[in-house]
């Protein structure tokens, strides 16, 4: 079938199999390297950026913040699993919210996702600094950022095979790391109910200290337990079978995450001086160890072990972020040239670009102050793209079941379209959360302003050059055309 040049307000360019062949990837991932890509890319979340939530709404609006959230990502895990299966593209959300909203809806899931991408390894770089400040206090935090970019942006681009696999040994170790704390924390006895409900000072607090507006202000916290298990169907174009692994690797990812977020939650506020002091954390599993082990080599030996969370979400976010700028580059949204991928097939210029563009969003809130808590401005900034692109896919899921009941769906969401509802009207609900924090506000604000400057960039110049064989843009353009004949 003839590719039209023109659909709805974009406007099309023909390209020949040399375009395509050098930004191709290669099929390395079966469901077991994608669960770890999915829990590894999640996992730091039990390790910092959470525990903010403990200033803002206290142990019990933290909790009933988690429980909130994690509704939303069950329903939206079980939505993009049946998407995924259906529409196995490396743009992952973009693909699906191109198909449902043509390329103003795709470029805006796009642009949003990749904020989310590009920020999230910035929030875990700043936390990776606040563990290491803990075991080398004389080497200034920017410095770990670099070197941490440089090695694991290195190992990205070297190939996708060696991604996943070190992606899987530093994750199997990780959740080592999970269980042992909280098995020692029990067997210690160094947990405590009454340390759940004390501030920084230690002074009894109640079970909801600021209210339902701190229920409210913590749910982008709470995000941070589960937030990134979505990046999976950015590997689909990696995967052996997409169709079977995905679903499967979502599935057991999400229920990984769901017990992970459990205990954290509960044993590692519930020791030290309590949850008021490691809501104020940079480092609170290093904190909740020196409680159980005190300040003692094995403490220090944990701690540096404890670091393979923050790499195994840092590394696997790292691959997300080069995937959706290739996929979004390779289809003319943003300027080609980043989705050229190198001799080992990755998407060597997008994984340099995002890394350089998060460095420098650290190192600039670091610098101005002017944010508050640094970790915890980038994490409202990156929470405020994810929950954009979170409502656009749960509302295609609900547009594509309606309009393209014909799609083949090897998969089929137990939830269907009432569990895509509930998901969009908690993403929407936690992206007003994004607003509440006055001191965080400023970089939220930044973030919604870069986003209408990407859209008027589309609206302006990439909407008249994108490209009709990118494998995102030919499925939806194709189903436009034979939708079209079936009304004629």
């Amino acid at each position: 079938m003839s590719k039209p040049n023109q659909s709805g307000v974009a406007r099309y360019e023909n390209v020949d199999e040399s375009y395509l062949e050098k930004r191709k990837l290669k099929r390395s991932a079966g469901w077991i390297l994608l669960w770890a890509l999915g829990v590894g890319a999640v996992i730091s979340g039990d390790f910092g950026g959470w525990n903010y939530g403990l200033q803002h709404g206290g142990f019990g609006g933290l909790a009933i913040g988690t429980l909130l959230m994690a509704v939303m990502y069950v329903c939206m895990v079980f939505t993009i699993a049946e998407l995924s299966a259906a529409l196995p593209h490396a743009g992952g959300f973009f693909s699906f919210t191109r198909c449902a909203f043509g390329p103003t809806g795709g470029f805006i899931c796009g642009l949003t996702d990749t904020i989310e991408y590009v920020l999230t390894p910035a929030v875990i770089v700043y936390v990776i600094g606040g563990y290491m400040g803990k075991l080398f206090p004389g080497i200034p935090a920017p410095v770990w950022w670099i070197a941490y970019y440089v090695v694991f942006v290195g190992i990205n681009i070297r190939g996708v095979e060696l991604t996943l696999k070190v992606g899987l040994v530093v994750t199997l170790i990780a959740l080592a790391v999970q269980v042992t704390f909280y098995v020692s924390v029990l067997a210690k006895g160094a947990f405590s109910r009454e340390l759940l409900f004390v501030d920084s000072t230690g002074a009894s607090v109640g079970i909801l200290p600021n209210g339902w507006q701190g229920v409210f202000a913590a749910l982008p916290f709470a995000m941070w337990f589960y937030l990134a298990i979505e990046q999976l169907p950015l590997a689909a174009e990696e995967s052996h079978d997409a169709a079977s692994d995905m679903p499967k690797a979502l599935i057991l990812g999400i229920a990984t995450l769901l017990v992970l977020s459990l205990f954290t939650l509960v044993l590692n506020s519930g020791v030290g001086a309590g949850a008021g002091a490691i809501g104020e954390s940079d480092a609170p599993l290093g904190d909740g160890l020196e409680a159980v082990f005190g300040i003692s080599p094995t403490s220090k030996a944990f701690t540096v072990i404890a670091l393979t969370g923050l790499i195994a979400s840092f590394h696997t976010i790292v691959y997300a972020y080069g995937r959706v700028l290739f996929a979004l580059s390779r289809a003319g949204y943003i300027p080609r040239w980043i989705s050229v991928t190198g001799r080992y097939h990755t998407p060597m210029t997008a994984l340099i670009v995002g890394a350089v563009i998060g460095l420098v969003c650290t190192i600039v809130l670091e610098i101005t102050g002017g944010s508050g808590h640094v970790g915890a401005a980038l994490l409202n900034m990156a929470v405020f793209g994810a929950v954009i692109s979170y409502a656009l896919v749960m509302f295609s899921y609900i547009k594509l079941r309606i309009s393209r009941p014909d799609l083949p769906r090897p998969y089929r969401s137990p939830l269907g379209i009432p569990g895509a509802v509930v998901g969009a009207v908690l993403s929407l609900t936690a992206l007003g959360a994004t607003f509440t924090i006055e001191e965080y506000r400023p970089a939220v604000v930044g973030v919604a302003l870069f986003v209408l400057m990407g859209v008027a960039y589309f609206g302006l110049y990439s909407r008249h050059r994108l490209v009709a064989q990118a494998p995102e843009e030919e499925n939806a353009l194709i189903a436009e055309a034979e939708s079209e004949l079936a009304h004629q």
